[in-house]
């Protein structure tokens, strides 16, 4: 097997803290410590460690990320209350999860909707 083409399968960390816009607040850039903080709270990120000890991560990493962050962030769960969900069944997880996503896109297309209402009044 081509170990570039296995690599393509990965991201590295700095691409997954862009894609889940893990951005530190002081320097305004994305940050890559909150990741290696959650692996070593959460033991279902195992990262893939290649030729100069770099850490990639497959899809089901991202995906799992993408759950704790929302959890965290968005939820407000502490560390012990991810690490239940996460143990438990995610079938709960992800429905709750998609949900979150649905009604964000719906507020987001309300919103629009009254931005354009009122840019009538102001003509």
């Amino acid at each position: 097997m081509d170990n570039s083409k296995e690599n393509k399968k990965y991201k590295t960390i700095g691409e997954v803290a862009r894609i889940l816009n893990l951005v530190n607040q002081k320097k305004g850039s994305f940050s890559t410590h909150t990741i290696r903080f959650w692996e070593k709270e959460f033991k279902q990120l195992k990262p893939k460690i290649f030729t100069g000890n770099r850490r990639y991560y497959d899809e089901n990493s991202i995906k799992i990320l993408k759950k704790i962050k929302f959890l965290l962030k968005d939820k407000g769960m502490t560390l012990n209350g991810v690490k239940k969900v996460l143990n438990s069944d995610n079938s709960d997880i992800d429905e709750l999860y998609n949900t979150s996503i649905k009604q964000k896109k719906i507020i987001k297309s309300k919103i629009l909707k009254i931005k354009n209402i009122l840019s009538k009044f102001k003509n």
